[in-house]
């Protein structure tokens, strides 16, 4: 008690500033709902944050003040005619709620900060801006969608579903200079914008997915450099993407179709006199099929002739007689909205490794990564040979590209030539998973040089990087951003490769959370779970897959539980209280929706995946059969829901609901107690059938009774280490939990075994075995092909968690969630000899860089301004601890021991640790 009361924390400033030093400090980083500068949102009163980067230490906000502006002009005088905030008394830096003047539709807003801190007051340099979307369904309704739902010769209505591109033009006449415009666009299912001849951003496969029927979503561009007094033409590029389907008039009841691809489009234009114009979507717009995209399909590839090219097609030097006026079609169904996240855009580009000739005369090209996008292929041929390239992920013995495990997918482009000296080329409206291509055609002998790898996902910035000790940890770590990266296509799905890509919830159910330390995910999965949110039933039911492209609504606890375990990451990791506040009702719906149809004698009884893809006892399987290696399903789900009315119970207090706790406390209770009257073996400290995952997820959970946590972890030790020989037996439910907490009770050292073993089962023997990625399975390499991906990230649980939180050492405190104040407490013996890791948190960069010696711990933090962090040193002696080569002392420095530890509390800024 004594030693409670006695808990005490002082933030240690270690330096005097001198005036050149506080000149150190800027604001930075200027974001609108954690977007940079964007167009179009659909929110009234946007969240507005910011950074502050110091060279220097111990730098807190105190205040700030908002100037917002509805011209550039006006900021840059100070008029803040939208909003002038004051100086208001706070030290938030993250998501200020906007609350100046009412913003109206297509509204521009410029705005800047001032920040008053303990040192002294800064100004941004830089300004930043954001505009309001058109909010109402009334304000599109002069704008017609446009198509043309028929087929053309080579099309398909079939199960390899072939459908060529709609290429769309619009001639106007801007009698006027034009002072400023704004396109807004809704391409289904994907577009390509032009205006007189030039593309409008370097975004690709836009806008992101969703359910249609739902909600659709428009992109907006700033246009105004593009457009000129007189003529200009605008031309669209319409691709099938997600919406006319990969495939069509097959299996209607699981998979959901939304029709041919449409369009509509508002081109908002003010001259310089101030008078406006609009141009919109109608039928005299111009439209053709008989283009060089002859098909493109997600699944199958993309085929292209480029002796169908329309030279200038884009542009007001081209006659269109033979094209014919746009039809009007039926809308999509769902309400129109703002895009908040990200599109996806060419994020990185890769060079073969090597290209081999095959004995049949064909080419193998090796990329050297598993990556997802596409080829761009450079070629010179005659005019009608066709260059075919064969996507897949790896090779058979015999060298030819290894294809069972892509099912029906095709997965293959063709380029016709035109035969017009060198040509390059590269698919719109497709991506592939893929490692190696077979490519043919090629008349003369290609090289490496012919080929470029295009790599394509959301663009987001990536966030976190980790370098140890440990070869094997950090080649699994690599694998797992490729991974990652590949499989956020505007939502984040489940592989790249086969017939498949869907948005499996169970995938991301703790792999979100993981992943948010390696990309700034959070716009990303505040999208996802809009798009589950609307595929919520009305009774209260949540699919396994949302959107719900495939219709599998199972009702199980585990996968649509991840509606709320993404809205926690969220909350956590980025402070996101308004996602809790926005999908609370949808998830408190689906909780009583489960608890009303599938709760018995106080227990869930629904499952169905139970604990997915544990190690099976043969090789050869894709599951187990084996019943002491498969956890009971009820067991799974009741403990799942268990922890879920626990995260419940933290989300009515954010989002003011309080007077739901009461019924959360008392379910959870007596879900507790029938749970122990059923599986607890306390004869044996085991539960159920004494799996790992039976007996990790009520001792993660807090559900094990009172005295035999240690017993019960114990009896889970000896199942890993001396049963399973040290090796992972747990699946997707499991592996969630396993790292965490092997390490918070004291066995770090067993965590990483687990995590640098090199043998079956483990994240070391796929990297032993070639893998560049995350397989779907334990034993990718010899499974069953036909659920055998070779690039998913739902194995990775909570390694990627661990490896920040535990070895790192760098961990968001609950009670300040969005690392306001940063938990620093490394595991220094768990095996590793030394960590470098960093995470660009909402606040600013995280480091953390200690080696450990046979005589000394040195470590390396970086804090970022406004923030502090709790620090723990592995010495209860003061006498043994330096900071910045200066001695721990009572006198000039505070710190508490706390078992085995030293604990500090630090301010901003960068410290060099030593400890003897």
């Amino acid at each position: 008690m004594k030693k409670f009361f006695l808990h005490f924390t002082l933030i240690i400033s270690l330096f005097t500033l001198s005036a050149k030093a506080q000149d150190k400090i800027t604001v930075t980083d200027l974001k609108c709902e954690m977007l940079t500068n964007p167009e179009g949102i659909d929110v009234l009163q946007p969240r507005l944050s910011w950074k502050i980067k110091a060279e220097v230490n111990d730098v807190k906000q105190i205040a700030y003040q908002i100037i917002a502006s509805s011209s550039l002009e006006k900021l840059n005088t100070g008029n803040g005619d939208l909003w002038n905030s004051g100086k208001v008394q706070s030290d938030a830096s993250v998501n200020v709620v906007y609350n100046g003047k009412k913003l109206e539709n297509r509204q521009d807003v410029f705005w800047k900060v001032t920040i008053f801190t303990n040192k002294r007051e800064i100004q941004s340099k830089e300004n930043a801006h954001f505009s309001i979307g058109i909010l109402t369904y009334a304000d599109w309704k002069s704008t017609r969608w446009i198509g043309y739902e028929k087929v053309s010769p080579g099309d398909s209505i079939s199960q390899y579903s072939r459908l060529s591109a709609r290429y769309l033009r619009k001639e106007i006449n801007l009698k006027k200079k034009v002072k400023n415009a704004k396109v807004y666009i809704m391409g289904m299912g994907l577009y390509e914008l032009y205006i007189n001849g030039n593309k409008i951003g370097d975004q690709v496969l836009a806008p992101v997915p969703t359910d249609y029927t739902k909600n659709v979503k428009y992109n907006v561009f700033d246009v105004t450099s593009q457009l000129q007094e007189g003529k200009n033409m605008l031309g669209t590029i319409l691709g099938n993407g997600r919406f006319f389907t990969m495939r069509q008039d097959y299996k209607p009841y699981k998979i959901k179709t939304f029709g041919y691809p449409k369009m509509a489009l508002q081109l908002f234009v003010e001259y310089t006199d101030g008078s406006k114009d609009v141009i919109r979507t109608d039928d005299t717009w111009k439209i053709t099929t008989d283009g060089p995209i002859l098909s493109n399909n997600e699944y199958d590839g993309e085929e292209y002739d480029a002796r169908k090219e329309m030279k200038y097609w884009n542009t007001t030097n081209f006659d269109d007689k033979k094209w014919f006026s746009a039809e009007y079609v039926q809308e999509p169904g769902g309400f129109y909205e703002g895009q908040m996240s990200a599109n996806m855009k060419v994020k990185r580009k890769v060079k073969p490794i090597s290209i081999k000739q095959t004995p049949k005369g064909t080419y193998i090209l090796d990329m050297g990564q598993n990556m997802v996008g596409w080829l761009q292929l450079k070629v010179k041929g005659n005019k009608g040979e066709k260059i075919t390239m064969k996507f897949a992920e790896s090779l058979q013995p015999d060298g030819s590209l290894y294809i069972a495990n892509l099912r029906d997918a095709k997965t293959t482009d063709i380029y016709t030539l035109k035969g017009e000296g060198e040509e390059i080329w590269e698919p719109r409206f497709i991506f592939h998973g893929f490692r190696f291509v077979e490519i043919s055609g090629f008349t003369t002998k290609p090289t490496i040089e012919n080929f470029v790898g295009k790599v394509v996902y959301d663009d987001i910035q990536t966030t976190g990087t980790f370098d140890s000790s440990n070869p094997i940890m950090n080649q699994i770590f690599k694998n797992a951003w490729w991974g990652i990266s590949g499989n956020y296509k505007g939502m984040p799905i489940d592989c790249p490769q086969r017939n498949e890509r869907q948005p499996w919830l169970g995938d991301r159910t703790t792999g979100a959370y993981g992943e948010s330390f390696l990309f700034d995910n959070q716009t990303l999965y505040a999208k996802w779970l809009d798009d589950i949110k609307y595929s919520q039933t009305i009774d209260g039911g949540l699919p396994d897959v949302a959107p719900a492209f495939w219709r599998y609504y199972g009702d199980n606890v585990t996968w649509p539980g991840t509606y709320i375990t993404v809205a926690d990451m969220l909350y956590n990791q980025f402070g996101d209280a308004k996602v809790v506040v926005k999908q609370y009702p949808n998830m408190k719906k689906w909780m009583d929706y489960m608890e009303e149809n599938y709760l018995s004698n106080d227990l869930m009884y629904k499952d169905k995946y139970g604990d997915w893809c544990v190690p099976p006892e043969s090789l050869e399987l894709i599951r187990s059969k084996d019943p002491a290696r498969l956890t009971d399903g009820e067991l799974i789900s009741s403990a799942f829901y268990y922890q879920l009315l626990t995260i419940m119970k933290k989300f009515a207090v954010v989002a003011n609901q309080q007077n739901d706790i009461k019924h959360y406390d008392e379910l959870a209770l007596r879900i507790k107690k029938a749970f122990n009257a059923k599986y607890l073996n306390a004869d044996k400290n085991s539960y159920a059938n004494n799996t790992v995952t039976a007996n990790l997820l009520p001792l993660t959970f807090g559900m094990v009774p009172d005295g035999l946590e240690t017993k019960i972890f114990e009896n889970l030790v000896h199942q890993v280490e001396v049963v399973k020989n040290g090796h992972i037996s747990t699946g997707v439910i499991g592996t969630q939990f396993l790292m965490r907490t092997l390490t918070n009770f004291g066995r770090g050292d067993l965590a990483f075994k687990l995590a640098s073993n090199k043998t079956y089962p483990s994240w070391g023997y796929m990297v032993e075995n070639g893998a560049t990625t995350i397989w779907e399975l334990w034993n990718g390499n010899t499974a069953d092909p036909v659920m055998n991906s070779q690039n998913h990230v739902m194995l990775l649980g909570d390694l990627l968690i661990w490896y920040y939180e535990n070895m790192a050492g760098i961990k968001s405190n609950p009670e300040t969630p969005g690392f306001k104040q940063i938990i620093m407490k490394p595991d220094f013996n768990a095996g590793l000899t030394y960590v470098n890791a960093s995470y660009e948190s909402i606040y600013g960069t995280i480091k953390s860089d200690w080696k450990k010696g046979k005589k000394a711990l040195n470590w390396n933090v970086s804090i970022p301004a406004n923030t502090s962090a709790i620090v723990y040193l592995p010495t209860e002696n003061a006498a043994n601890v330096t900071i910045n080569n200066q001695k721990l002392n009572k006198t000039s420095n505070a710190f508490k021991t706390e078992k085995g530890n030293l604990v500090l509390t630090l301010s901003s800024g960068s410290y060099i640790l030593n400890v003897k």
